[in-house]
């Protein structure tokens, strides 16, 4: 049952819907409370009445059943105790009952969501500066997905640019065949540092560099094959990235891909009067928003960054026809995608309000910054070795005749990274701890794991049928505790659709995490008093299982039996 609907229809407040009152209803923070509370101060200017008096009023004339028990004002707010028993026995059977569907919607059906996230460059590192935008795009594809909207995900690859022509004529000059194909990503990372090393004293190889793209965007058959093989070489070698991360997309349609679909966009903006020359450039001028110009073509005709975007941008909706557009980019580009979206405005497409820019911090480790021009790069694919390397190491001290330990070591390394990432509200900066990431004890991916491994080593121990367990005749507040909080996983995962923030999900897993482990040690589950109790307390342990694995799955995080 969703409670803060079925209070906020029964009250009558004057001049408010009752989706706006439940959408003002919160839990309480402590049982003493009641369970849910609603703020009356948020009425206070439209009935003219102190927030005090509104409470008291609304508590008089709100008539108690057998769902709502008692209504009670408290200092202008209006808490409200749930039947207990009822809200028990409903919650667990709904999670039993909906298993891995538990906090699935169907509110998404018929709409479409596309996200573009990580968004790698050809023939560069995978860095540990991609971590966000890949965990957290894919983190967004899965909750929108459990919510029954059709995700489309997105990875619009950096493959157009000057820097493919100075990878070719590094290649040219310096490289082999051989060489790449051994050591793939980290030789053309070599080969590019060492075009920005010698161009430093030899200025006219940024000229050369010039040419060599212009030759890929003429067709070159020679340019062609080079930017193509060191395309294959970089799919290859992220794909097994992406494999682990569990991060799935639906379309790889990078920037070259609009190479042919800009004219139009910019036919369109001459047709509408909206492209003017500035020092040579074709922009369009943005000055009465108080953002510098949008530049289209530069002086020398060529794309921008801007103009892929755009054409981007029309053919997604041409042929997703998408409810929302949501782009998983790093805070630096705030300006860029205001201008974007301002300039989609200006063509009057209406859909420009569609457009979301889901800006994020900066990853980075404890040890400073990175650059890939000077080489000063750490690895993506070393972060996630170094921690599977760590949790290998914990599992061969702590349990070392655990039974498929690389899997778990895996399962564990990468669930750590993915949900140290996803932690914090996105759009805060992440100094990244091994140390902090693969703690088991504290707030972290791996305390989560360890309690969902928990749970199936408490059900495994037990041989006892509990699907028709009952309620014992006292409920401990432990146990109380821990139903409230499994009773709003639905709302949670709909609030991190809604806000975009993944972030509610990882915390939501680490509440529930804690309050299990207090009624584990608090309370006998398999050495209680009878067996009514211990039927109830494996029912509520296999319904705190099957939450924490759905909790992790919409992270990307698997969730092993043991550990």
């Amino acid at each position: 049952m969703d409670y803060k609907q079925y209070i906020a229809e029964k009250l009558q407040i004057e001049g408010v819907s009752a989706e706006e009152i439940a959408s003002f209803i919160t839990a309480t923070p402590s049982q003493d409370m009641g369970d849910y509370a609603l703020p009356c101060f948020r009425f206070a200017k439209a009935l003219r009445k102190a927030p005090v008096i509104i409470a008291q009023e609304l508590a008089s004339s709100f008539a108690t059943d057998d769902t709502i028990t008692e209504v009670k004002a408290v200092n202008g707010y209006l808490n409200f105790t749930v039947n207990r028993a009822g809200f028990t026995l409903k919650t667990i059977q709904t999670v039993l009952n909906e298993g891995e569907k538990y906090g699935s919607s169907t509110a998404g059906e018929g709409k479409t969501v596309c996200i573009d996230y990580s968004s790698i460059n050809i023939a560069k590192p995978f860095h540990i500066g991609h971590l966000s935008t890949t965990v957290l795009g894919s983190s967004l594809y899965k909750i929108f997905n459990f919510l029954g909207y059709k995700a489309v995900g997105i990875n619009h690859l950096g493959d157009y640019g000057t820097q493919f022509g100075k990878l070719i004529y590094a290649y040219k000059a310096w490289g082999d065949k051989q060489t790449v194909e051994s050591e793939g990503l980290k030789e053309l990372t070599r080969l590019y540092v060492k075009f920005h090393e010698e161009a430093e004293s030899h200025p006219e190889m940024e000229d050369a560099a010039r040419a060599y793209f212009k030759n890929i965007e003429e067709g070159d058959p020679e340019a062609l094959e080079l930017f193509n093989w060191f395309k294959s070489l970089t799919l290859a070698e992220t794909e097994k990235i992406y494999d682990l991360l569990n991060v799935k997309f639906d379309s790889y349609a990078g920037e070259s891909f609009y190479n042919d679909k800009m004219q139009p966009v910019i036919d369109e903006l001459k047709q509408k009067n909206l492209l003017t020359e500035s020092e040579g450039a074709m922009v369009v001028d943005l000055a009465e928003y108080d953002m510098p110009p949008c530049i289209i073509l530069r002086s020398d005709g060529a794309s921008l960054y801007a103009t892929r975007d755009l054409a981007a941008a029309f053919y997604r909706k041409n042929t997703y026809d998408f409810d929302k557009c949501l782009y998983v980019v790093a805070y630096q580009q705030n300006l860029h995608f205001k201008q974007i979206f301002k300039v989609l405005e200006l063509l009057g497409k209406p859909w420009h309000k569609d457009m979301i820019h889901v800006a994020y911090g900066m990853v980075s480790l404890e040890d400073g910054s990175m650059s890939t021009r000077k080489g000063k790069v750490v690895w993506l694919e070393d972060v996630i070795a170094k921690c599977i390397e760590k949790c290998s190491a914990v599992i061969n001290e702590k349990n070392p005749n655990l039974e498929n330990k690389e899997k778990i070591a895996r399962d564990v390394g990468v669930g750590a990274v993915i949900f140290g990432a996803l932690s914090n509200n996105k759009i805060k900066d992440i100094v990244f701890s091994y140390d902090r990431v693969l703690n088991f004890d504290g707030e972290t991916g791996p305390y989560v794991q360890y309690t969902a491994a928990r749970c199936s080593g408490v059900l495994a121990k037990s041989n006892i049928d509990f699907s028709s367990f009952t309620l014992p005749e006292k409920l401990e507040s432990c146990e109380y505790d821990v139903i409230a909080h499994l009773a709003s996983f639905p709302s949670t995962v709909s609030a991190s659709a809604e806000k975009l923030e993944p972030s509610f999900i990882t915390r939501y897993a680490i509440e529930l995490a804690k309050l299990y482990n207090k009624f584990y040690f608090e309370c006998k589950i398999l050495t209680a008093e009878n067996e009514e109790t211990v039927k109830f307390r494996l029912a509520l342990t296999k319904a705190v299982r099957i939450t924490l694995e759905n909790a992790l799955a919409l992270l990307g995080i698997s969730t092993p039996e043991r550990m």
